[in-house]
């Protein structure tokens, strides 16, 4: 109990003021929760900000259409998130009568929520002694303990969850969640950790062994595909362009983008035009331009995409049906965003 009580003594004095922490409304917190996966406070803030003004409850959350959903949300990345918080949404208020589960049994069941996220919301919300282990806790259990098992293997997902769970202060589990996250966050960071000022430096095993700078320990990552992409940006002579909503699964289901020419490797104008997807496009004469000079480099975490826009300006195209006065209404990926948002302010 001495760590739990260290840890929340801590967290009393250093907690930080998040709009959510005011409230034990599981959908505030699961919102909170759903954002921050993977997205720093820093830029997650704002949006919860946004989607709790648009979105006050799940029942307004479960009214939206997706494409409204998608567009509030980017920015963020990792767009299933989105879509499965709406697909929960609806479920919760068409199926549940807009009462969130309670267990975390229950919780775990609703798409897009996986351990982590049942312990959080289990636990702050309903006092339910589920230990939340995020990258957070990985780092400061890890070095605590000097634990040089894998955090990304199977056996250190079980090892560190079940060490997490025997740390837990029952009387306040969220408390204690909250505290051990923040820790990490704040005070056991990935770099430049401040040891000096730790309430655990005279048991930690990480900086008696010197080994904070090498835990935790993770396993090689997978090889980062390359990828080479060609959007062709059209402009008609009745200010028109193409914008399709990419359909099926991947990371930008549901979003839109200008028609795409992928290539397997960096290509030139004579390259693209001879392509057959260019020349089934644009049947009639066409004035084209390379909008950036050196390819933008959009990186993901399993594959990096070599970015080119092309801009294509031709008289009429049947095809070209979204008005460039309306485009902003459309969600698309933040690479697609960036590129646009420079491109009008030139226009």
């Amino acid at each position: 109990m001495t760590f739990s009580n260290t840890l929340i003594y801590w967290y009393l004095q250093n907690n930080r003021d998040l709009p959510w922490r005011k409230s034990r409304n599981p959908y505030f917190i699961w919102l909170s929760e759903i954002m921050l996966q993977q997205t720093r406070v820093a830029q997650g803030l704002s949006y919860y900000l946004k989607f709790t003004d648009t979105f006050p409850t799940v029942f307004d959350l479960a009214k939206a259409d997706e494409s409204t959903v998608l567009k509030m949300w980017q920015g963020l990345g990792y767009y299933s998130r989105a879509r499965n918080l709406h697909f929960s949404a609806k479920q919760i208020a068409n199926e549940l009568n807009g009462e969130f589960p309670s267990t975390y049994k229950e919780i775990i069941k609703l798409k897009g929520i996986g351990d982590y996220t049942a312990s959080a919301i289990a636990s702050i919300c309903f006092n339910e002694p589920t230990a939340v282990v995020d990258g957070n806790v990985y780092r400061v259990l890890s070095r605590y303990y000097g634990i040089k098992t894998p955090i990304n293997s199977s056996a250190g997902i079980k090892e560190f969850k079940a060490l997490a769970q025997t740390l837990i202060d029952e009387s306040q589990p969220g408390t204690f969640n909250q505290a051990i996250m923040d820790f990490g966050a704040l005070h056991c960071k990935p770099q430049n950790p401040l040891c000096d000022s730790c309430p655990f430096s005279g048991s930690c095993m990480a900086l008696e062994k010197k080994l904070t700078n090498e835990l935790p320990v993770k396993e090689k990552k997978i090889k980062v595909r390359k990828r080479y992409f060609n959007f062709l940006v059209i402009k008609t002579d009745d200010n028109k362009t193409i914008l399709s909503e990419r359909k099926g699964k991947g990371i930008w289901q549901g979003l839109f983008q200008f028609p795409l020419i992928e290539s397997n490797k960096n290509i030139n104008k004579n390259e693209l035009v001879s392509s057959e997807e260019f020349i089934d496009l644009f049947p009639a004469e066409t004035t084209i331009s390379l909008f950036n000079e050196k390819e933008i480099v959009h990186k993901l975490s399993h594959q990096h995409l070599y970015t080119q826009f092309w801009i294509i300006e031709t008289k009429k195209l049947n095809k070209a049906t979204i008005k460039w006065t309306e485009i902003e209404k459309h969600p698309v990926p933040i690479l697609i965003a960036n590129f646009l948002e420079t491109f009008l302010t030139k226009k």
